[in-house]
């Protein structure tokens, strides 16, 4: 199973990984009121300002304080070395 640093030491596994997006936009903040009241918010941000939320295959929502770019390098990263991994 491949992790993805999303922060502060916490970690998701990409392959359940469906979205980064940012939170700036009303859809997306009902989406974070959603699962909140649904109790599948998982806030990572450790109280600073969330730049970017993660959908999860299992309906979770996580919040982080790294931005989305940040957080797509690091699937990039982790994708990756996968593949070299497999081919050596």
């Amino acid at each position: 199973m491949k992790l993805i640093n999303i922060g502060f030491g916490n970690l998701v596994s990409a392959q359940r990984l469906l979205t980064v997006i940012s939170p700036d936009s009303a859809p997306v903040k009902r989406l974070v009121q959603e699962a909140r009241d649904r109790g599948m918010l998982i806030d990572a941000s450790f109280g600073r300002k969330t730049k970017s939320v993660l959908v999860m295959d299992t309906d979770h929502v996580i919040l982080s304080a790294l931005e989305p770019k940040t957080v797509a390098n690091r699937f990039q990263n982790e994708t990756e070395e996968e593949q070299s991994d497999e081919e050596g």
